[in-house]
Parts: C-alpha cells; sequence; structure tokens
C-alpha cells in the first residue's frame, strides 16, 4: 500500500454505495408484490406470519 498523489485522490468518484442500495430496494418491493399477488390472487390459503398472525382464507 502507498499513499495517493493529490491527483490520484481528485479522480476518486464514488456512489457505489447508493447504486446497491437502490437495487436492493427495487428487489425488495418487486418480492413484496410478488408475495401480495400470489397472495390476493390464490381461491384458499393461509399465511402465518411471525408473532403467531395466521390468516386462512377460503
Amino acid at each position: 500500500m502507498r499513499k495517493l498523489s493529490d491527483l490520484e485522490l481528485k479522480e476518486i468518484e464514488g456512489g457505489e454505495a447508493i447504486t446497491i442500495a437502490s437495487i436492493m430496494a427495487i428487489l425488495a418491493v418487486a418480492l413484496v408484490t410478488v408475495i401480495t399477488y400470489r397472495l390476493f390472487m390464490s381461491a384458499k390459503g393461509n399465511a402465518t406470519l411471525p408473532g403467531g398472525f395466521k390468516f386462512t382464507w377460503d
């Protein structure tokens, strides 16, 4: 490892963290959308959520 010069320090660009965070947010929204769609479009079924919440529909 070595210290960077002033010119090398000026060439460093950030933004990777924002990009990764936005991609993860979009994937999370897509996952919730698919789960919600499948939940409401199924004819019958059940779901158990953490905390003991149980839902059943026919």
